[in-house]
């Protein structure tokens, strides 16, 4: 059976770069089904990967060709110096791997922001896809039978995101860094990022919990600890230290709690914190984490609606 090779978009700044992937045994393509059954299995399939682990690959940058194994889980991480990269943007990186005597060749693709002001790390799920974290049962039900292009923004979100992303550019073809780092595992990449494409929401890096290999771990989807969202978070705050930022999250798990420990950490990096209710009436302990993150001199929003936080954002002068 040929290996196949999932890659998602990497990341890099003065000094290095860093991409990564898995190498998996056969693939389980989410089709997008119409047909509740059908986009059931679909999304059941994407839990029963079977990954390589120790399987060699290759990344092409910059005419050299540089050669890595997988871990355990099949996942692979290139984290490479840079010596001359000049350019901005989005650009293209390519992996390969070897079969017999076939060899396979991946696209993906990096950014190295432009020189800015701005970075924005957001939440996936009821921070800008609505998913009823809150709710187990009814969780499940939409993930298993609600076709990605059934699924839904909350409104005026995707406003949001985008002014800022352009915040503080005079140039078009230039944007903010963003990042969607999750708990959501990357058995479901290819379904968020269909998602975020549908909805024009900005082209970002993921960031997302390791991989699931079984059918018992679905149910377990996006659950349990979320401190590698407070590593990966600290890892992209630490990874491009001049940008000021703006994290965004949600009431129905432990954002809050996550952004207090980053904001102490970096008391002069993030400016502003927005999280999203998500019940019917504020929680009180959100309301004393935000109360102590201004007195750390950091803006906050509790909203329950975008509009809300698109005029907190426009008060505080970060989008026009």
């Amino acid at each position: 059976m040929k290996p196949i090779l999932q890659l998602y978009r990497g990341y890099a700044n003065e000094q290095e770069l860093i991409v990564m992937g898995h190498v998996l045994k056969r693939e389980h393509n989410y089709d997008f089904e119409k047909r509740k059954l059908k986009n059931a299995t679909s999304i059941l399939k994407l839990f029963r990967i079977k990954t390589i682990k120790n399987f060699d690959v290759y990344l092409h940058y910059n005419g050299q060709v540089i050669h890595t194994k997988t871990l355990d889980d099949g996942y692979f991480k290139f984290c490479i110096p840079l010596e001359k990269e000049t350019h901005f943007g989005w650009m293209p990186y390519e992996v390969s791997l070897k079969y017999g005597t076939e060899t396979k060749i991946c696209n993906g693709s990096f950014i190295r922001p432009h020189k800015g002001k701005l970075g924005i790390i957001s939440d996936i799920d009821d921070t800008f896809l609505i998913s009823h974290t809150n709710n187990f049962f009814r969780k499940l039900y939409i993930l298993l039978f609600k076709n990605v292009n059934d699924r839904r923004v909350f409104k005026d979100v995707v406003a949001h995101y985008q002014a800022l992303s352009s915040a503080g550019r005079t140039n078009t073809e230039e944007v903010n860094a963003f990042f969607y780092i999750s708990s959501s595992e990357w058995n479901l990449y290819r379904f968020i990022r269909k998602f975020t494409r549908i909805h024009k929401l900005p082209k970002a890096v993921f960031l997302l919990k390791d991989i699931k290999r079984g059918i018992t771990d679905f149910f377990m989807s996006g659950r349990g600890n979320h401190d590698h969202k407070f590593e990966k978070i600290k890892h992209v705050v630490e990874f491009y230290p001049t940008l000021k930022y703006v994290l965004m999250g949600d009431d129905s798990q432990h954002d809050p709690m996550l952004y207090e420990r980053i904001c102490k950490i970096f008391p002069v990096t993030v400016i502003a914190v927005y999280i999203r209710q998500t019940g019917s009436s504020p929680k009180k302990e959100v309301q004393k984490i935000l109360q102590n993150l201004e007195s750390l001199n950091v803006s906050v929003c509790y909203f329950k609606e975008s509009s809300q936080a698109i005029e907190h954002s426009k008060s505080i002068g970060i989008i026009g």
